[in-house]
């Protein structure tokens, strides 16, 4: 059990007395470590002083020696810390950690978002409610903050920076790029032109799914990637095997034929992908 004034998650000088079991712990993340249950924090009825140890009613600062038990303080969360500029989230349920108003409630994604992304994001149906993707841990009353992707879904900030640094640029969910990808697309196209396929694979084309647009398209076949006809991403899924258009022969006997056939190798290497 923790000591005054607080934990390593919050800054308070006050205990909680669990509901659950009837225990005193500094807060509901500490009873959940060392118990096999978890802690209803919304039922928290009544908290000790950490300085005169005066058990009494949850409320903000003690009835006996007056000591503030956290500058701030919820009275549905039973949340005690120091002053993070938090507010309550009606639709939420929950704290979050402000200022006010630099964030706003979306109500499909129900989750409280920053303003600079009202109007300008994806949103997905209670996407708050899923676990991350990556650590399979909750998202919406994680202290970890959430990223959301392009796709409109959510991941813990702290597990999208893993997956960069992990060369990992797609959603774990709906393969939809994670990030802005058009230089990285640029880069693949100069490195594509640079590096011709053996001349069996040159005319090889292939059928593709694009996992940003999900247009289907022909491309030609290239082991650096297959570029997306519709959007050029080279974010693609291969759908079948690989199609080798033939290349036409003279006839036979046909005279005046000394030239190479007219195959056009190079345009149908930048057919439509």
């Amino acid at each position: 059990m923790a000591s005054s004034p607080g934990c390593e998650h919050y800054v308070r000088s006050c205990l909680l007395k669990a509901p659950c079991c009837g225990k005193l712990y500094v807060c509901r993340l500490c009873h959940d470590a060392e118990e096999n249950h978890q802690m209803d924090r919304f039922k928290v009825m009544e908290v000790q002083c950490s300085d005169c140890l005066t058990i009494q009613k949850a409320q903000q600062t003690c009835e006996k020696c007056s000591v503030q038990f956290g500058e701030y303080y919820c009275d549905v969360c039973h949340l005690f810390d120091k002053d993070k500029k938090q507010y309550h989230c009606q639709p939420c349920g929950i704290c979050r950690i402000g200022p006010i108003d630099e964030y706003f409630h979306c109500d499909k994604c129900n989750l409280c978002l920053a303003r600079a992304l009202e109007g300008k994001h994806k949103c997905v149906e209670n996407v708050s409610r899923q676990n991350c993707p990556v650590c399979m841990e909750d998202i919406h009353t994680s202290r970890i903050g959430a990223h959301v992707l392009p796709c409109g879904h959510l991941l813990h900030k702290t597990c999208f920076d893993d997956m960069l640094k992990n060369s990992a640029y797609r959603c774990p969910l709906c393969m939809h790029s994670a990030l802005e990808m058009q230089n990285h697309w640029e880069e693949i196209d100069q490195e594509i032109a640079l590096s011709p396929m053996p001349n069996e694979y040159r005319n090889a084309t292939v059928r593709i799914m694009c996992n940003d647009c999900q247009a289907h398209s022909t491309a030609s076949f290239h082991v650096l990637g297959m570029k997306c006809g519709s959007c050029g991403s080279y974010n693609t899924a291969q759908d079948g095997g690989l199609i080798q258009n033939q290349v036409e022969l003279p006839a036979a006997g046909q005279e005046g034929s000394d030239t190479e056939p007219e195959t056009e190798p190079e345009a149908q290497q930048s057919a439509p992908q």
